[in-house]
């Protein structure tokens, strides 16, 4: 089997890439970092070094890579029967004409085999928006074919994988835990056998469940942590009162899933547990500016803060940590992140119940907002 896979970065080779190449599926990277792809198709090889109780380094292998500018990836991406994802949401929108492209030639050339398409982002049901976007630049005489064809699979992954401290540009460092989970009911044709990566007919469910607690509890790590004016996620989690708050959020937004998708609460409460100790692994230097990067982005209404925020008001569950783990978000400053930057700018000129409601679609008049102000005040 063949792939292609946008995203040379770190989550492309740690993670996807990587899980892909140990099935044995011949994998194709597609990066515009031209140093990465120039090693990648020179060396066919690089090092993962996976960290946890123990250390031990991988070696990927029999892999390749070419320029995602170059006119040859749309020849490539029609021939290939696989193409994954590890580049980011605005990038979805940018490889969405290039994917519609090599679709067009894929049926013009009478290819009747199946092809899936999985985007494995921090998103919800990345995949079904990027086939929003491919559809904007496919003939429509070609869309019969990608329904009976194409598989636009969902997906929910879950591994951290913080910049790598080798010297290697090509080695990444991640950490032992992984979860790529793919819903099983949109493949097409046979459905491929990768290690690691695990099929469900509820994908939701783990898609808000990786959202409500991976991803809450690091954002609410890294806010809460720069608040007191630690560097890493390490620093700020064993920290026993951000710990102690970053555990309270991850229950109030549990609480949400229990009540949404019936979650046994032991297990869930189990599940927290194991991502706190994620967040203390020695061998993990995740700097908060990373984790915090993108604030805007991570204030939207369907992301990790607003989203189980929204859940707690429709079940009527407790939300006070969460809403101070908002109001620190408008506190992150970093002067290298153009959304800190602007989100800054906008409550000095419009200021804190007006930039709220514009980033968070939450009503400047509701008590959540009202509640949320008079925390963020409180934190000066």
């Amino acid at each position: 089997m063949k792939s292609v896979h946008f995203g040379a970065g770190n989550i492309g080779r740690g993670f996807i890439g990587k899980l892909l190449a140990d099935a044995g599926i011949a994998v194709t990277f597609a990066d515009v970092d031209e140093t990465v792809v120039d090693l990648l198709k020179s060396l066919n090889t690089y090092n993962v070094k996976v960290v946890g109780a123990d250390c031990t380094t991988e070696v990927v292998s029999g892999v390749s890579a070419i320029n995602s500018t170059s006119a040859e990836l749309v020849t490539l991406l029609s021939e290939t029967d696989l193409i994954t994802t590890a580049v980011g949401p605005n990038v979805l929108v940018i490889i969405a004409k290039t994917i519609a492209q090599s679709l067009a030639l894929r049926f013009e050339a009478k290819n009747e085999a199946s092809l899936n398409i999985i985007a494995c982002e921090n998103m919800i049901r990345g995949t079904t928006f990027l086939k929003k976007e491919v559809y904007k630049h496919l003939d429509e005489k070609y869309h019969e074919q990608t329904e009976r064809l194409i598989g636009f699979v969902d997906s929910a992954v879950d591994r951290i994988v913080p910049p790598s401290e080798s010297n290697d540009p090509l080695e990444v460092t991640v950490e032992s835990f992984s979860e790529w989970i793919v819903d099983e009911q949109q493949f097409k044709g046979e459905v491929p056998v990768i290690d690691g990566m695990q099929k469900t007919d509820n994908l939701m469910a783990f898609i808000e469940r990786k959202l409500f607690t991976l991803n809450t509890g690091h954002i609410m790590t890294a806010y809460l942590g720069a608040l007191v004016g630690h560097k890493t996620v390490k620093q700020a989690i064993d920290d026993e009162a951000v710990c102690t708050q970053v555990k309270q959020a991850m229950q109030e937004s549990g609480e949400v899933l229990i009540k949404r998708y019936d979650f046994d609460r032991d297990s869930h409460n189990a599940y927290i547990e194991k991502i706190i100790g994620r967040f203390a692994n020695p061998y993990l230097h995740d700097e908060i500016d990373r984790v915090g990067r993108q604030p805007i982005r991570k204030l939207g209404e369907n992301d990790r803060l607003i989203k189980p925020l929204l859940g707690t008001i429709e079940y009527g569950t407790a939300n006070g940590t969460l809403l101070k783990g908002i109001a620190a978000a408008f506190k992150y400053q970093n002067s290298d992140d153009p959304q800190a930057i602007e989100l800054q700018t906008s409550l000095e000129n419009i200021g804190f119940l007006a930039t709220l409601s514009k980033y968070t679609g939450l009503a400047p008049e509701s008590d959540e907002a009202i509640k949320i102000e008079k925390l963020y005040l409180a934190m000066d």
